[in-house]
């Protein structure tokens, strides 16, 4: 053993000593890297020679291979044959035996496939015929060598000729070469010894069988039909794919070989004629199992005689021909794809073909009436639940959801298919569906939790297709089929899947029950028994609360009838939802659906007008007052004992709150403080006891967030009469924020400037300090210049905050409360609040901050500013406008770069400046001219012939025509700059 083997040896030893392994590897990429590849090439053919080691001759074929293919122009036209004769060898040698690891072979052969590619047929024009074996030279050798043979073929495939992957422009050329020559020259006999070795090793050795059918595969697509479908070639198919004795991995490769003269590129004609002739009704009369090993033969043959049918059209003879053998092969597809697994047949593929045959019916046949049938069959089977993940999804564990995700995606496509059934079949769909429903609620116990999910879930979506006229008419049997939906009982209701999707289901029907109100007892029921509300299952039941509000919204008035029934089914649900023992941390649900949404229901219920007075006094102080018992409770025992923001009570506290607050959106302030007053104070008095709560509990941040949401909605229904609290409330709610505690406080802040407007300036000048003292605490400058585009939550939270307070200083200015900038607890802030308004008005990368602050700037000019500096409420802001806010925002920032007139918020942003350059005039005259046009215009290189012009425009009234002629201005000062300005 020389040096080299030792080294290969070593390198592939992976129990060897690191180091020694680490040289070893260097060792042989230099022998392999440096000297001349000629040499390198013969010293590989020396060691396949003689070396018994595999991994000495895999480095030798992959070190062959690699010269082949990047170095073969440099080798000596002597060296050429060598190569070529020894890789034969090697073929019909040792290297092809039984015995040798597959991996080597599958390198000699890629080795062999890159010489072909070089030399053939130019310079080894005998190449394949060479390496076609000779079973009566070598009978014994021959299965070997037709395995090789049919390897090289393959990788040749593989690594030139097919075109599955991308190939370069050489690639192309090389194969079209030697395609073209294989046509030619030897094709016909590679044809005849497939079908000669196929017929001899078909029970000898089946597996080389399968290894030339395979390669027989990848050459059909492109060959001459002819040399395959013949009386000899396409009868041996079928026998192989149909016998009963046949060896299973044989029988695929045979029908791979089928579905690709199926696939055969050609025009719809001969397509068909090709289709007709291979008569496959022989493969759909097969039994069962034997279809199923057949699945991806029989849909390949079905999608492409559509594809036929679609392109020739039922009107011509040809095209009804396609139709009569798709029609054939129907009810093979529908059992297989019912039938087989993934592994077996592309379910996309499938799902592509049963809606591309939907899409072509227009007026379905009684004949294709009933495919649809088994086509919706197809569905249901193909979208129910395996029954193994009953128990998991019915708790919703984690494989559970996994599951019901993967279903949830599975099912996509399966949708679209049923929606074009629904088009072109609505009875059809409706019978289905009729008889899914009558079988689910006759199933006795459990058993079935699967088909009434489906049912259920097929309805459902049948109503998406329906629309809202023919839902309210309940046309043909939908009519029965709701009120069978809204009687139903399913021995399985009690499962999540079956609970919920019936849930989903009665809402989308409900425009039926709205046109038909005798069904609103039934439709009552649905929501507010055991399988809704009173659902022993926590997530139903809330999904029950927030679906029966939808409902309540919908219906309003045609429920009042029926208010005391609602109210008596619902007493217990609303005593659960608001129990001092109430603590839950197990199951996390969503924000929507936190089964506050039965106290809005309720609330809109006894809220409307229908309701007379007295009842709905009734009523509201019947929820109102065990509630606000409960708070006193609470609130008696924390002035005993500590209680901590995670204690049971302060949880019961904050249900408490979420009920209020959700209660309260059933009323509008027009009900409560004209035509009801009573209900106001009521309301009020509610109010004052939750205010209590804030004053004990102001540190408990998720405590605090639900009473200023309710805080939100008592601004809206109580008016001005919540004043008398609102100014403590709000110092309250300032105390101890953070960004996130500032962005809600924003949100009410401005809430109640935009409803109330002047009539609270006194408020806001006792908590602007407070307000602005702690948001300017929060934001840094580094905040300001952040811009949009944060990642981290905190970053995302202080820009919310961020362009709340700018919100919250636009709303105070237009909406006349400038002046509480001015009052002297609040000046102390003035100079902060105007330089960061000047600042973001210029520099701020988000353009509709920007405008939002020059907005505020034309508003206080106007406020604040007279005909001359005597009459101005702020001294010196005449001249901080005219010098910071005219040069910086008006003229600078628009001509920097990064001002873009092609942006739409851009653009916005420049018509706000260009009426803040005409407010200005308007109100300064000479002093914004002199500043602006003979100093600024003219420091920035403008012309006096374009400053004169754009003074004139100024003076007019044709504030387009200013912005037109000032954005060509500035164009023009940027040509002149060429990109040298700074802004400063």
């Amino acid at each position: 053993m020389d040096e080299l083997e030792q080294a290969i040896l070593l390198a592939h030893d992976p129990s060897s000593d690191p180091n020694l392994r680490s040289q070893a590897l260097a060792f042989c990429t230099g022998v392999r890297t440096s000297g001349d590849p000629s040499a390198l090439v013969r010293l590989c053919l020396d060691l396949l020679l003689r070396s018994p080691h595999p991994p000495v001759l895999f480095w030798s074929l992959q070190s062959l291979h690699d010269c082949i293919v990047s170095s073969y122009p440099s080798f000596p036209p002597s060296t050429l044959p060598s190569i070529r004769s020894s890789l034969l060898s090697l073929f019909s040698g040792h290297l092809s035996s039984p015995s040798t690891p597959p991996f080597l072979k599958n390198k000699l052969a890629q080795c062999i496939a890159a010489l072909i590619r070089t030399e053939y047929p130019a310079v080894w024009p005998t190449a394949l015929i060479d390496l076609i074996p000779n079973s009566n030279l070598q009978p014994h050798a021959a299965p070997a060598l037709n395995d090789m043979f049919a390897r090289v073929l393959v990788v040749l495939d593989d690594d030139l000729l097919s075109q599955d992957y991308p190939r370069s422009a050489a690639e192309l050329a090389d194969a079209m070469r030697v395609k073209d020559a294989m046509r030619t020259q030897c094709i016909s006999q590679i044809v005849r010894h497939w079908f000669e070795a196929v017929t001899l090793y078909r029970m000898s050795e089946p597996s080389v069988a399968v290894t030339l059918l395979d390669a027989a595969r990848r050459y059909i697509t492109w060959i001459d039909i002819g040399l395959v479908v013949n009386d000899a070639f396409l009868p041996l198919l079928f026998d192989l794919v149909i016998s009963p004795i046949t060896a299973s991995g044989l029988r695929l490769a045979a029908a791979g070989c089928l579905q690709s003269i199926i696939l055969k590129r050609m025009d719809s004609r001969p397509k068909i004629s090709l289709l007709r002739s291979l008569n496959l009704n022989r493969v759909f009369s097969l039994e069962p199992e034997m279809l199923i090993k057949l699945a991806s033969l029989i849909t390949t043959y079905a999608s492409e005689t559509l594809e036929c049918y679609r392109k020739l059209g039922s009107s011509d003879p040809d095209g009804l021909s396609s139709l009569e053998l798709l029609e054939a092969s129907l009810p093979s597809v529908f059992y297989v794809t019912e039938n087989c697994q993934e592994d077996e047949v592309d379910p996309a593929y499938v799902f592509d073909f049963l809606s591309d045959y939907v899409s072509t019916m227009k007026s379905p046949s009684e004949k294709q009436l009933s495919y649809l049938g088994q086509i919706l069959q197809v569905i249901k089977s193909q979208m129910s639940y395996d029954q193994t993940y009953r128990a998991s999804l019915d708790v919703l564990d984690k494989i559970g959801k996994e599951e019901e995700d993967q279903m949830a995606e599975h099912r996509k496509e399966l949708f679209t298919i049923f929606r074009g059934i629904c088009r072109v079949a609505p009875d059809a769909t409706q019978m289905f569906i009729r008889s899914m429903l009558i079988s689910s609620l006759s199933s006795p116990g459990e058993s079935d939790v699967e088909e009434a999910e489906i049912a259920l879930t097929m309805f459902y979506r049948y109503g998406e297709t329906v629309g809202e006229e023919g839902i309210k008419s309940g046309f043909g049997l939908l009519g029965e089929l709701i009120r069978m939906l809204l009687m139903a009982r399913f021995s399985c209701h009690k499962h999540r899947l079956v609970a919920l999707v019936y849930l989903e289901t009665v809402t989308k029907y409900i425009k039926f029950v709205q046109e038909n109100t005798q069904y609103i007892p039934h439709l009552l029921g649905a929501y507010l028994d055991e399988r809704g509300v009173h659902h022993s299952n926590l997530y139903v039941s809330r999904r029950a609360s927030y679906l029966f509000m939808r409902a309540v919204k919908l219906l309003k008035a045609k429920l009042v009838p029926y208010l005391d029934t609602i109210l008596q089914n619902l007493q217990d649900t609303v005593s659960t939802f608001t129990s001092l023992g109430w603590v839950d941390k197990e199951v996390k649900l969503s924000g929507t659906e936190d089964g506050s949404q039965i106290f809005e229901a309720i609330g809109l219920l006894i809220g409307m007008e229908d309701v007379p007075g007295e009842k709905q006094s009734n009523y509201l102080a019947a929820l109102l007052n065990p509630l606000c018992q409960q708070i006193e409770l609470v609130l008696s025992n924390a002035k005993l004992q500590q209680i901590d923001e995670s204690s049971t009570k302060v949880l019961t506290l904050q249900q408490i709150i979420m009920a209020l607050n959700a209660l309260s959106k059933g009323f509008n302030e027009r009900l409560v403080m004209s035509s009801r007053p009573a209900i106001g104070v009521m309301f009020k008095q509610t109010l004052d006891l939750v205010l209590k709560v804030l004053a004990i509990f102001s540190n408990v941040k998720p405590l605090r967030s639900k009473i200023t949401s309710f805080l939100h909605r008592m601004i809206d229904i109580l008016g001005p009469s919540i004043f008398s609290c609102l100014a403590v409330a709000l110092k309250q709610l300032l105390v101890d924020n953070e960004a996130k505690d500032m962005v809600d406080f924003l949100l009410l802040i401005n809430q109640t400037i935009s409803k109330f407007k002047t009539s609270v300036g006194s408020i806001l000048e006792d908590v602007y300090p407070d307000i602005a003292s702690r948001a300017f605490l929060i934001l840094s400058q580094d905040a300001f210049q952040a811009g949009p585009g944060g990642t981290t939550e905190e970053l995302r939270e202080l820009q919310e905050l961020q362009k709340l307070l700018y919100s919250f200083l636009h709303v105070m200015a237009s909406n006349d409360l400038s002046y509480v900038f001015l009052a002297p607890n609040c000046r102390q802030h003035l100079d902060a609040v105007m330089q960061l308004l000047l600042f973001t008005s210029s520099r701020h990368k988000d353009m509709q901050l920007r405008k939002a602050c020059v907005q505020i700037f034309v508003r206080l000019i106007k406020d604040w500013c007279g005909n001359s500096s005597s009459e101005d409420k702020l001294p010196g802001f005449r001249n901080f406008v005219i010098e910071k806010f005219a040069t910086d925002c008006c003229l600078y920032s628009v001509l920097d770069k990064s001002f873009d007139f092609r942006d739409a918020n851009t653009l916005l942003l420049f018509g706000e400046i260009m009426t803040a350059q005409k407010v200005m005039y308007d109100k300064f005259r000479d002093e914004f001219v002199m500043n602006f046009v003979s100093k600024n215009l003219s420091a920035v290189h403008c012309s006096q012939d374009l400053a004169e012009q754009y003074y004139q425009k100024l003076q007019g009234n044709d504030l387009k025509a200013l912005r037109s002629f000032y954005q060509s201005l500035i164009e023009n000062l940027r040509q002149k700059q060429n990109g040298s300005l700074v802004f400063r």
